[in-house]
């Protein structure tokens, strides 16, 4: 049956970990409704100032305002786990980590780069006492083995889990185009290869390892299938858009509902990475080859060329989240297309979890079936 997440002294009676996504699509709201429910609630930090008014003239200082503000505000409406999304990408991102651990949020989830010199900033930031769990996402074994290998060697640490992320996520995605699709390396496979190089590091250090893994989870049947593989958690970020309590705008959600498959795109990110979306006019635009004037207060993303991108990502997200999808797009994963309707957080870690023990009883029937025909239990015993 489903077990709870421990990482570290941390418990988490669902182990679903609500996907980090930005900019403005999961706050407060969303992240405190999921950590109700048992599972992890996720603020993102990318650009999170831009809901502060006049961000352009201090960017930097509104990033900070906003996210304290979104942690306390998620604090006020939950006693569940509140974590927050980091990319290594962001030129803030040892501002947003302190200002994320100060706030003692439960866990951070750093991704969009290899997070090598946390631990020497967090020790040098005088914050190396605080429960905050530090968790790297990474999209190979490859990476994660490089991660918790340097930490073990330098700073005699290792990070307290690890997020490995599939090709089927939306966002911004750690793999070449040509490994998105037919060539994708199965998420079962990228989990099965973690928890063997978590493996060494659990006997080094004498600690559970959590391997969570994300992109493409769905339903319970897919929790079932990677937990399967090792994996002691899911995180999942586009099942929870279409949700009442989801930050963004009902136009963000509504473009999840009218998508068809055919929708999900594949777009190249003035970021330098591939990034998967749905498609809109403003998509449609880029495609073709326009461009889009930026105006840029501050380089946000230390692989930004702003100078020569054609357009602000930030801002297009940004657009999208409040409600011009003329002017932006959503960032969705392959499974997008399959949202037909606004439901609530609880709705769906529900189905999920019912999902999840539908298919158990399903494997329990099987092995029973093939073990001994004659005693195989119907279908019907195990309708919920």
């Amino acid at each position: 049956m489903m077990k709870p997440l421990f990482i570290g002294d941390l418990k988490i009676d669902a182990p679903i970990i609500q996907g980090g996504m930005g900019v403005a699509v999961s706050l407060s709201g969303l992240a405190s409704a999921v950590a109700n429910q048992g599972g992890v609630g996720i603020i993102s930090a990318a650009a999170i100032g831009m809901t502060e008014p006049g961000y352009r003239k201090k960017f930097h200082e509104a990033n900070i305002r906003a996210l304290r503000r979104e942690i306390r505000q998620a604090r006020s409406q939950t006693k569940g786990v509140i974590g927050v999304n980091i990319m290594m990408a962001l030129t803030d991102h040892e501002a947003l980590i302190k200002v994320a651990i100060e706030e003692e949020v439960d866990l951070i989830v750093i991704g969009a780069g290899l997070p090598l010199h946390i631990p020497r900033m967090i020790r040098e930031a005088g914050l190396s006492g605080h429960r905050t769990k530090i968790i790297p996402k990474v999209s190979s074994a490859k990476a994660a083995h490089l991660i918790f290998r340097y930490w073990a060697e330098k700073y005699n640490t290792i990070p307290d889990a690890v997020v490995i992320e599939g090709p089927m996520a939306g966002g911004h995605l750690g793999f070449a185009k040509d490994k998105l699709d037919e060539n994708r390396v199965p998420l079962t496979q990228l989990v099965k290869d973690t928890v063997a190089v978590m493996q060494n590091y659990r006997t080094a250090f004498n600690r559970n390892i959590p391997v969570i893994a994300g992109g493409g989870v769905h339903t319970g049947s897919d929790m079932y299938q990677v937990m399967q593989a090792g994996a002691q958690a899911v995180k999942i970020g586009t099942r929870f858009v279409t949700t009442q309590e989801c930050d963004a705008s009902d136009a963000y959600k509504q473009a999840y509902i009218n998508a068809k498959e055919e929708d999900i795109v594949i777009i190249d990110s003035p970021l330098g990475l591939p990034g998967r979306v749905v498609k809109t006019k403003f998509v449609e635009q880029i495609m073709r080859g326009e461009t889009k004037p930026i105006y840029c207060p501050v380089k946000c993303m230390s692989s930004c060329n702003y100078k020569e991108a054609p357009y602000c990502i930030a801002q297009a997200l940004y657009n999208s989240a409040i409600g011009d999808m003329d002017q932006g797009f959503a960032f969705a994963g392959t499974n997008a297309w399959r949202a037909t309707e606004i439901n609530t957080v609880a709705d769906v870690m529900n189905d999920l979890i019912v999902g999840f023990h539908q298919e158990v009883y399903q494997q329990q029937r099987k092995k029973s079936a093939a073990s001994s025909p004659q005693m195989a239990v119907p279908d019907t015993l195990f309708a919920i």
